[in-house]
């Protein structure tokens, strides 16, 4: 994210340890594993944000938290560690709310943050760092317009591409449970429950153990066809969010593009256009009812502006700018699938060199199960 600066104070967190804070708040409240954090590497939970101040001593007695997780507690000394040396969870103390729409938090007087409902956001400047939650269902039918809106017409909202902006809870939108659970994340609530996020249903009180905890996420999920079915699970009714996903298999691909938007928006392009969103950069490709990369949120995106495109790997986070002719090329591997395929609609010398390119840096321009299927 990107943060507003005030001169610090007395007694300020290190740079080091505030990076460390800015990552972990960021990986809070969208719900995504900080790297190494998603099969339970360390003990407890990575990050854990707490509203009641009177709860820290429990918290800090319990298997919730571990020597790497990061705290957030109002009121708490930025940096100081639980017993006061350098080993043990991070404590970092904050001001405002994370957990209230429209509401703000600060760390430090260094860095601050924003919460915003969605469906407001739309009439609401950015200013700075902002996370977007869907606090109602008016909240996730906003969400919803705005993805149809995206995948039919081609138009994406501007303010959910920001590069200031955070969608939280992308677990539960479409983007899957990977990633997410009481492992990365737990918010302890007013009166000391337990959830993934100030949105979700309970998985537990203060005093829990952890295993419990991580036990009731995953009961949740397994009883669940689209999960994450816990962090929206206060908010917008099962029911609701199950039916939604189901008539949108595509939404965690929109979810991937939202964030590809975002990197390019930062760079200072304008204009840009997602393929299989609108249209595509080859027009003959539009017309293919059956292409590949539909609902593959796994695989690669295209995207293009007038000037050039660029390929987004989701997977391994990283953007390769490309011509536009080799960019046609890179679309009719993803929308035709394997390569025999490709080569019924563009010459298949130039697709094998476009594709072992991209394989060589670690990129599938086809699915893994795809692989080695002919026409």
């Amino acid at each position: 994210m990107t943060m507003m600066k005030r001169d610090k104070g007395v007694g300020s967190m290190s740079g080091n340890r505030m990076s460390v804070a800015k990552r972990h708040l960021m990986s809070w409240g969208v719900g995504r594993a900080l790297p190494g954090r998603a099969h339970g590497a360390y003990e407890g939970a990575a990050t854990v944000v707490v509203e009641n101040p009177e709860h820290l001593t429990t918290l800090l007695g319990s298997d919730l938290v571990g020597p790497h997780t990061v705290i957030f507690c109002p009121g708490a000394p930025a940096g100081a560690a639980t017993d006061g040396q350098e080993a043990g969870p991070l404590l970092v103390g904050y001001e405002g709310s994370l957990s209230e729409p429209g509401g703000d938090m600060s760390v430090d007087d260094d860095f601050f943050l924003q919460s915003q409902d969605y469906a407001v956001s739309a009439y609401m400047s950015v200013i700075g760092a902002t996370l977007i939650r869907v606090t109602e269902e008016a909240d996730f039918d906003a969400f919803l317009a705005d993805a149809d809106r995206a995948r039919d017409e081609g138009e994406f909202t501007p303010f959910v591409t920001d590069p200031a902006v955070q969608l939280a809870d992308v677990s539960a939108l479409g983007a899957g449970p990977v990633g997410d659970g009481p492992r990365t994340r737990l918010y302890v609530g007013p009166d000391g429950e337990l959830s993934t996020s100030p949105c979700g249903r309970r998985l537990g009180s203060l005093g829990d153990d952890f295993a419990s905890v991580v036990a009731e996420w995953d009961r949740v999920n397994a009883g669940s066809a689209h999960p994450c079915a816990v962090a929206l699970g206060a908010t917008v009714s099962e029911d609701t969010r199950e039916g939604a996903l189901a008539e949108r298999p595509w939404m965690g691909r929109y979810l991937a593009a939202l964030v590809a938007v975002r990197e390019l928006r930062a760079r200072g392009l304008a204009g840009i256009r997602v393929s299989g969103f609108g249209g595509r950069l080859v027009p003959a490709s539009a017309d293919r009812a059956d292409a590949a990369d539909a609902c593959a949120s796994e695989l690669p995106l295209l995207l293009w502006t007038d000037e050039a495109a660029y390929v987004h790997s989701p997977a391994a986070a990283r953007t390769f700018q490309v011509s536009h002719a080799a960019a046609e090329l890179v679309e009719t591997l993803l929308v035709s699938g394997p390569l025999d395929t490709a080569a019924g609609h563009a010459d298949r010398d130039r697709l094998s060199q476009v594709e072992s390119f991209f394989a060589d840096a670690g990129v599938l321009l086809c699915a893994p199960e795809l692989l080695g299927a002919g026409t």
